[in-house]
C-alpha cells in the first residue's frame, strides 16, 4: 500500500499515525514544504521517501510530487493529513488522482457553515438560525428577525478565529466597516456550553470509536487570551450519540475521524454547531488513548489496513486538557502541580505556537475514574495568585 503522508511533521504529535502504518508494512510517502534536513530523525525514519515543495500552497507543485510518486511507486492508495488547513487540497489531490476518500465534491458541506446548517436539517436536527450577509442591508434585516446579540463567523473557518459578538446595530454597522474580504455567516447567540461527539469510521461507514467532551466558549477563550480546559467524558450522552450518528450517516463518513460540537442549552436541548472531519485539534487525539488506555494511533492503520479495529472501548478514565497562558500569574508552579497529583497528571509540556492561541502556552493532560476529581484538579492549576 502506498499512502502519502502530507505534512508528516507537523503537528508533531501525529507522527505516530505515519509510525503505525510503517509498522503494518505501509509505504509511507512524506510530502511537505520543510526541509528533509529539518524533520525531526524519528520523521525520517518513518518515511519511505519524501518530497520536498517550496510551497506547499502552490498546487501545481503538490501535482508534480504526488505525480512523482505515482511513477515511481504505481498507484497512491491514500493521501492523508490530517489536517484542516490541508483539508481541501487533501481533497483536490484525490480527485486528480482517483485516490480513495474525501474528493473536492465533498469540500463545501464540510467547510461552509452555512451548508452544515442545510446538512444538520436533512439529517432532522435543529441548527442554529442564521445565514451569510453580504451587505449591511442584509445584516440589519437578519437582526429585526433575530434580534441581539448577533455572532459574526468566516464561512469558511476554524474554530473561533476572526469571530465576534455584536450587541447592538452600532456593533454590526462598526462590524461591517471593517469586515475581512470573505463572506460572514451572522446567527443567533446560543447560550450553553459545547458537547461533542468524536470518533473514527471503518472503511464502510461503521463508526469504530467514538468519544465525547465538554467545554466552554472557544471563542472567548481566543479574544480574551483565558486559561482554558475541557474534558472528555466518561459517558456520551444518548442524544449526542444519535445526532452524531444521523451526522455521519448524512455525510457517509468513510476510515475517517470526526469532530461535531453541540451547544447544550440552558433547557437542556441540543444545537448542532459544526463539523470537522479530522481528528479534534491540540493534543486531543492523545487524550483518546489516556481516557481509553488504547492506541488510537495504532488502530488507525489497523482500519487502513485491515478494515479492524481491535481495542475494545471501556472508558476507564475522564480525562481533561488544562492549557496555561505564560502571561497569567498562577499560585502553583508546574513542578507543585506534578507533585500534588502524581498519578492524575499523565502529561505536561509546552504547546506548539500554533495552538497556543486557542489551547494555552503550557498544557497539562489529568485522568481519573472520577469526573469530580478530574475538574478539581484542573480548578487547582489554573487558580491565579
Amino acid at each position: 500500500m502506498n499512502f502519502i503522508a502530507f505534512s508528516p511533521h507537523y503537528p508533531p504529535n501525529y507522527l505516530p499515525f505515519w509510525a503505525n502504518l510503517r509498522r503494518f508494512g505501509v509505504n509511507v510517502l512524506g510530502l511537505g514544504d520543510a526541509p528533509w534536513d529539518s524533520l525531526r530523525p524519528q520523521v525520517r525514519s518513518t518515511l519511505t521517501e519524501y518530497y520536498h515543495v517550496w510551497n506547499a500552497q502552490d498546487y501545481d507543485q503538490l501535482i508534480r510530487a504526488v505525480g512523482y510518486f505515482t511513477h515511481r511507486y504505481g498507484k497512491i492508495d491514500r493521501l492523508e493529513s490530517h489536517n484542516e488547513f490541508w483539508l481541501e487540497s487533501d481533497a483536490r489531490l484525490r480527485t486528480d488522482f482517483n485516490i480513495r476518500g474525501l474528493r473536492s465534491e465533498h469540500i463545501p458541506a464540510i467547510k461552509r457553515k452555512s451548508e452544515m446548517k442545510k446538512m444538520f436539517a436533512k439529517a432532522g436536527l435543529q441548527p442554529i438560525r442564521g445565514r451569510i450577509c453580504h451587505t449591511l442591508q442584509e445584516a440589519h434585516a437578519l437582526a429585526d428577525e433575530l434580534g441581539f446579540p448577533l455572532i459574526a463567523k468566516p464561512d469558511i473557518g476554524v474554530g473561533a478565529f476572526q469571530t465576534y459578538r455584536l450587541q447592538s446595530r452600532r456593533d454590526l454597522e462598526d462590524f461591517f466597516a471593517r469586515k475581512p474580504l470573505v463572506e460572514y455567516l451572522l446567527e443567533e447567540q446560543i447560550e450553553g456550553e459545547i458537547v461533542t461527539f468524536d470518533g473514527l469510521t471503518n472503511q464502510t461507514g461503521k463508526i469504530v470509536f467514538s468519544s465525547s467532551m465538554r467545554y466552554g466558549s472557544v471563542m472567548d477563550i481566543v479574544n480574551n487570551q483565558t486559561s482554558f480546559w475541557y474534558l472528555i467524558t466518561r459517558q456520551i450522552e444518548p442524544d449526542v450519540e444519535a445526532a452524531g450518528r444521523k451526522i455521519v450517516s448524512m455525510y457517509r463518513l468513510q476510515e475517517r475521524f470526526f469532530h461535531f460540537e453541540f451547544f447544550r442549552t440552558p433547557d437542556g436541548s441540543l444545537r448542532p454547531l459544526e463539523v470537522n472531519m479530522r481528528p479534534p485539534g491540540g493534543l486531543t487525539t492523545d487524550m483518546f488513548n489516556f481516557a481509553n488506555d488504547i492506541d488510537v494511533f495504532y488502530e488507525y492503520a489497523n482500519v487502513v489496513v485491515n478494515n479492524r479495529f481491535d481495542a475494545e472501548i471501556t472508558r476507564p478514565y475522564a480525562c481533561a486538557y488544562v492549557g496555561r497562558r505564560n502571561a497569567i500569574p498562577y499560585r502553583r508552579s508546574i513542578d507543585e502541580i506534578t507533585a500534588a497529583f502524581p498519578q492524575q497528571v499523565v502529561y505536561h509540556g509546552v504547546i506548539d505556537g500554533a495552538f497556543a492561541a486557542a489551547i494555552g502556552d503550557y498544557g497539562f493532560i489529568v485522568r481519573s475514574p472520577y469526573e469530580e476529581e478530574v475538574i478539581e484538579i484542573a480548578s487547582y492549576i489554573i487558580e491565579q495568585v
